[in-house]
């Protein structure tokens, strides 16, 4: 009997790549399209969200995706960049980080423990590649995601811009110690 939940890395083929192309597409638009004009929406989605541009992130050796398949369907996955300098102190000595570029949940899947899952694995996969901390950016009006993270133990370190189409908008970075 097969488990219902499976979390598993992603294979670099085009083939996975069209898939979190299709559902990365698809789960940022039911996220963001709320707050956000559809031009901007296109704009990112264009940029971000191709089958070559997901192929391009897969084969890079510093970038990793989890995916989540709940009884055999593609529901969420997240994207991992190993060495991000998201949110360093340039006056600092760097520590090795990993960075939650994306951690996205289809939306009737949230609620469900899913979410949790994921970002336990990528916790799991920072500890695996010897980081000291994990970090992400998350939109400043996505309450829901913030407190998400809080619930992980992240904590606010600073912000940046994050350029949304023709829109710039402010995302807090987070940091979680290990």
């Amino acid at each position: 009997m097969s488990q219902p939940l499976i979390i598993s890395l992603a294979k670099r083929t085009p083939a996975a790549a069209a898939k979190l192309a299709e559902l990365g597409r698809r789960l940022f638009y039911e996220t963001y399209a709320a707050q956000n004009t559809p031009e901007n929406l296109a704009a990112y989605a264009d940029a971000n969200f191709s089958p070559e541009q997901q192929l391009a992130e897969l084969q890079d050796p510093d970038t990793v995706y989890l995916e989540a398949r709940m009884l055999q369907e593609l529901v969420g996955y997240a994207k991992l960049r190993l060495h991000s300098e998201l949110g360093l102190d340039p006056a600092k000595v760097p520590e090795e980080r990993l960075e939650i570029e994306r951690l996205y949940v289809a939306e009737d899947w949230i609620g469900t423990g899913l979410g949790a899952a994921l970002m336990r694995r990528a916790i799991e996969e920072a500890r695996q590649q010897q980081c000291r901390a994990v970090v992400l950016g998350v939109w400043e009006h996505n309450a829901r995601a913030r407190e998400f993270y809080q619930r992980f133990g992240f904590r606010p370190i600073g912000q940046h811009a994050f350029q949304l189409g023709a829109e710039a908008q402010t995302d807090l970075i987070l940091r979680k110690g290990l």
